[in-house]
């Protein structure tokens, strides 16, 4: 009788451990989405973008373009997406590093300019937040979220990426994924960049 008992204890334990090894090996594939081939191609000329700060400035690459270049993240939203709103403070953690390097920092989104002033001003960001509700410019880029059509609540929201262009506004990297939760180490960029300088 004792036998027996060990032997479905042991059977219910194996199965209960391959159960949770299957789950997390679903997770971690689930979180480790691919990067995937939007935005504007690199060599490319970056189009001209037609968007608002978030004072309803209209800004033009020429105003974001230091004398390295400039890193430009696309992000959802600042008011309903919490991924972007952690994502935009790790920015702001390595905004002024960017900025040392010779780099120009932005973010631009489907926002209002009032849910972007009202976002930077709470989180003190020391970076422009730009908006592009028209989706003309995030149209040119090559960047909005294919998952949304026309009329969608959320129609209009780019994939979330980061572009890294030359102080000429030539794309010389790119970085976009498919799921929502995957997005750029910014301390990882600052790295790379630290480097090559």
């Amino acid at each position: 009788m004792k036998n027996k008992k060990a032997f479905v204890q042991h059977r219910i334990f194996k199965l209960f451990l391959a159960l949770n090894i299957t789950w997390l090996t679903v997770l971690c594939h689930a979180e480790q989405k691919t990067a995937i081939e939007v935005g504007p191609a690199i060599g490319s000329n970056l189009p001209p973008l037609n968007v608002l700060d978030q004072f309803e400035n209209r800004q033009k690459m020429s105003n974001v373009i230091k004398n390295k270049g400039a890193i430009i993240t696309f992000f959802r939203s600042a008011d309903w997406c919490p991924f972007c709103k952690s994502h935009l403070r790790e920015l702001k953690a390595q905004a002024e590093t960017f900025r040392k390097m010779g780099y120009g920092v932005v973010a631009i989104s489907y926002d209002s300019p009032e849910i972007l002033r009202e976002f930077s001003y709470n989180e003190e960001l020391n970076f422009s937040l730009l908006s592009d509700q028209n989706v003309e410019s995030f149209k040119a880029l090559n960047v909005v979220n294919q998952k949304y059509k026309p009329g969608d609540r959320h129609y209009g929201i780019p994939y979330p990426g980061v572009v890294l262009v030359d102080n000429k506004g030539v794309v010389i990297e790119k970085y976009f994924f498919e799921g929502y939760r995957k997005r750029v180490k910014f301390d990882q960029l600052a790295k790379k960049l630290a480097a090559k300088n």
